[in-house]
């Protein structure tokens, strides 16, 4: 099990106050990682961190907008004064919009384009210079059915996340020669505030979990198995990947 054990190891996690990224964050603490949750609710962030130290790890907690640069920087230099290094870089906050492609407004666009795939590119060149110096380091971006699948009803969420694959590959071939293994994660229909409407949808929910092999949605935790490989040493040979974790839907 030591190929899965990330004691000594520091992680940022955008969005980890809730959803995937408190999913994850819980998961990194759990195999002993020192956790930075990053994102822009106070009292969440308070609440999950209280979660994340309860499990006896190290948590820090930063008020971030990861559509501001500036808070990026911020978010990486007080990771590493507080654990002494940064060694894994979750890119998980992300929005939605939902509008029909002709009734999107470029505001709306812009905002969505930006949140989910722009700033996953400028955290990432941020964190670049660290990860080098040290002699590597691990990013985890995350996906969605949407990287795969169209959408008429989200086009810039999809649009965003076929964008965030496609950066996943690119930075994977740009940097795996300072040992830097980029990765992403697609999650499928996961339990959170941002498909609550979704479930809400009877008609849309029975659809959705009709096509699911596994006959449910799944949960924020039931990603932590694939953060932890691609966190870990275990993933030392793998960059450029997404790992699908969707109850088979993506395969039905």
């Amino acid at each position: 099990m030591k190929l899965f054990d990330l004691h000594g190891r520091a992680a940022i996690v955008t969005g980890g106050n809730g959803g995937i990224g408190r999913g994850l964050a819980l998961a990194f603490a759990q195999a002993g990682a020192d956790v930075c949750i990053a994102a822009r609710s106070k009292s969440k962030l308070d609440s999950t961190a209280a979660e994340i130290e309860a499990l006896g790890a190290n948590c820090l907690s930063i008020e971030c907008d990861v559509n501001e640069l500036e808070d990026l920087k911020r978010t990486l230099e007080l990771t590493k004064e507080r654990f002494g290094a940064c060694h894994i870089l979750v890119n998980n906050a992300g929005i939605a919009q939902q509008a029909l492609p002709q009734d999107l407004t470029d505001e709306q666009w812009d905002r969505v384009i930006d949140t989910n795939l722009t700033s996953v590119f400028r955290f990432s060149r941020t964190v670049f210079p660290t990860f080098r110096d040290q002699g590597g380091g691990k990013i985890i971006n995350i996906g969605s059915e949407y990287s795969l699948f169209g959408s008429a009803f989200v086009p810039g969420y999809s649009a965003s996340k076929g964008g965030v694959i496609q950066l996943t590959k690119s930075l994977a071939v740009a940097w795996a020669d300072v040992n830097i293994q980029v990765n992403a994660i697609i999650p499928g229909w996961i339990t959170s505030e941002m498909t609550g409407p979704v479930k809400e949808n009877v008609e849309m929910f029975q659809a959705i979990v009709s096509r699911t092999p596994a006959g449910r949605f799944g949960e924020p935790e039931e990603l932590g198995g694939a953060g932890i490989f691609l966190a870990s040493a275990a993933s030392d040979f793998v960059t450029g990947q997404s790992i699908v974790v969707d109850g088979g839907y993506s395969v039905s």
